[in-house]
């Protein structure tokens, strides 16, 4: 049974450091308690002999020490939320995608311990992001607000509703601006060669293209009449628009799937793409009966 909870997995890194911040806030926005939770990265198997000694409850310890720290830290970033913690045994990505099913939002950092330290998104992060059954949001670096709009990638995919649903609560949340960002390939004229569909004019089906996404959001924008939309139609990809917007963004919403993509995939490569690029948070959306359609 899912549960109204945010749910934030760190490990003492400096972006889980971040994503209990981002979590806090977002909790408290929502008016929901906050779980913080670490993952005690353990073999029960290979590690048998361990277990019936002390390094278990030795680094059990650690583990419980880590998470209280963590919440302290939560805390502080926002007093009034109810905050509960917990220490999960085993792999951690099992581990968290396994805990995602009661929650409403899970919380992640970009990236956790190990690992090569270039790399903007970690395993376990891709790994969960890709299997929970809950939305995701993967914090990068230390999220920006102030005046930053939310964005969002809107398609007329199933989960299109979901998307929008989320992107307008979180600007109203946030009394921010909305932007949401269309991007579609206009019919390409063969005469045109190899150059770039974005330069390919098309106001006849630029503007046809905008209406529908007008036509979409109109209930939205009648349940959250405060909030400002400005709407963006691009003909070049989406997850390339997307990452180039985060760098002014606050936070990037998306769904878990779109069009183009191979059946039964639980992430698309427009969501894939921005949690390796994006310079801000990105959420990812799933459809409300956690199924991929």
């Amino acid at each position: 049974m899912r549960t109204q909870t945010v749910v934030v997995a760190a490990d003492g890194t400096e972006p889980g450091r971040s994503a209990i911040v981002w979590a806090a806030a977002e909790a408290e926005r929502r008016g929901q308690p906050l779980r913080v939770v670490t993952v005690m990265d353990w073999d029960w198997q290979t590690s048998r002999y361990g277990y019936a000694g002390d390094l278990f409850e030795t680094e059990r310890r650690h583990a419980d020490g880590l998470v209280a720290g963590l919440a302290g830290r939560a805390r502080e970033a926002a007093p009034a939320i109810e905050i509960e913690t917990d220490v999960l045994v085993g792999d951690p990505a099992a581990q968290l995608i396994i805990d995602s099913a009661t929650a409403d939002l899970m919380v992640l950092g970009s990236r956790g311990l190990g690992g090569f330290a270039g790399l903007r998104l970690g395993s376990v992060s891709q790994r969960v992001a890709t299997h929970a059954h809950c939305p995701v949001a993967v914090i990068h670096g230390s999220p920006a607000g102030g005046d930053r709009p939310v964005v969002a990638g809107v398609d007329d995919s199933p989960a299109a509703d979901g998307v929008l649903e989320a992107a307008f609560t979180a600007a109203h949340q946030r009394g921010a601006d909305l932007v949401l960002v269309r991007s579609y390939l206009p019919p390409y004229p063969h005469y045109r060669g190899t150059l770039p569909h974005a330069s390919v004019d098309t106001p006849q089906q630029d503007a046809a293209e905008r209406a529908r996404l007008v036509e979409q959001v109109a209930p939205w924008r009648a349940k959250f009449p405060d909030v400002p939309v400005e709407t963006l139609i691009s003909h070049d990809g989406a997850a390339g628009v997307l990452v180039g917007v985060s760098h002014g963004a606050q936070l990037v919403i998306v769904g878990s799937r779109g069009h183009g993509v191979i059946a039964g995939t639980l992430l698309g490569s427009t969501g894939l793409q921005l949690l390796h690029h994006a310079e801000c948070p990105v959420m990812i959306i799933r459809p409300r009966d956690g199924k991929t359609r």
